[in-house]
């Protein structure tokens, strides 16, 4: 579904990404690993079409190099920032409202549905998105994203600074994202949550992918963990 080959990107003259390879096939979902500052949100930037960058992008077999950014997400790639990027002055529903890509909702995800996985949104759906909680806001931008019915979304460091519970929320859906047919590339730190629910595991060091394999293979291998993931 979407193949990144031989991926160099840049900042001005930085040159962050050196040669990077993955893949996210149709139903999985992949975590993207790694400390602060490799490359892992520069990645998925270069995917949508944010960031400088040469080498190879394909979504289900289409070249989207050169692609502007709205291009890409019509062609069913959904991307999460981790900075949220919500509307504040318009309300959870707006919000919800302006991810459909038509004027009718035909997709997998309603707005109902959103408002069922996350209760918490139906009883703000009246308030501004401003005043919402941290992780209110994570569950509406992850929402709005959905509702444009995307074959594949990336989603860039969703729960970092959210309580355990809103955790365990954001873990189910996702496994509700993946049962629909969605296919997921997460860029997480929280190693428990991404072994667990990751078919495959993709583990980044200065701007280099360093490892990939299976949630076990990452757990059997205690030198990938300690050399690149653990503080």
């Amino acid at each position: 579904m979407l193949e990144v080959k031989n991926l160099h990107a840049y900042y001005g003259k930085s040159h962050i990404l050196h040669g990077v390879h993955l893949n996210v096939s149709k139903g999985e979902i992949v975590s993207l690993l790694g400390r602060n500052g490799v490359g892992r949100s520069t990645t998925i930037k270069a995917v949508m079409g944010q960031v400088e960058h040469t080498g190879a992008v394909e979504f289900n077999g289409e070249n989207l190099s050169g692609l502007p950014t709205y291009r890409i997400a019509r062609k069913g790639l959904g991307y999460v920032p981790e900075n949220r990027d919500i509307f504040p002055a318009l309300t959870t529903r707006q919000n919800l409202l302006l991810g459909m890509k038509g004027t009718r909702q035909s997709g997998r995800w309603s707005e109902e549905d959103m408002f069922n996985l996350f209760p918490r949104l139906r009883e703000r759906a009246a308030a501004p998105a401003g005043v919402l909680s941290g992780g209110e806001q994570q569950m509406l931008t992850l929402c709005r994203t959905l509702m444009g019915d995307p074959d594949l979304v990336m989603i860039d460091e969703p729960t970092e600074g959210l309580a355990p519970k809103i955790v365990e929320q954001m873990a189910h859906l996702f496994e509700e994202i993946r049962n629909r047919g969605v296919s997921i590339l997460l860029v997480e730190q929280k190693l428990t949550i991404a072994l667990r629910i990751s078919q495959r595991v993709y583990v980044m060091g200065h701007g280099r992918i360093v490892f990939e394999g299976s949630p076990e293979d990452l757990r059997a291998n205690e030198s990938v963990r300690k050399e690149w993931l653990e503080v």
